[in-house]
């Protein structure tokens, strides 16, 4: 985050309004675009629900949660938490 100094920023009638509301305290001023979700620029949001969404047809097919686990690397836990989501 970076810190500047207000006077130096804005227009004095629009520091004049902000001083109606805040005076002598830090003023945090968010971003005007949104946060991007986890994994979307990456593509790991993607690769993860492409292998939940296989776990998920092997387990359809019968296969056990301890072999999905062994498989993917994964607790039986997480496993357990994949195939039991409600979707």
């Amino acid at each position: 985050m970076d810190y500047k100094k207000g006077s130096e920023v804005l227009p004095a009638r629009l520091l004049k309004e902000i001083q109606e509301y805040v005076e002598g305290s830090l003023l945090y001023i968010p971003k005007k675009t949104s946060k991007a979700s986890w994994g979307s620029k990456s593509g790991a949001r993607q690769l993860i629900d492409r292998r939940n969404s296989t776990i998920n047809t092997l387990f359809e097919r019968g296969v056990s949660i301890a072999d999905l686990a062994e498989q993917y690397h994964l607790g039986e836990d997480t496993v357990r938490k994949i195939v039991y989501r409600r979707k």
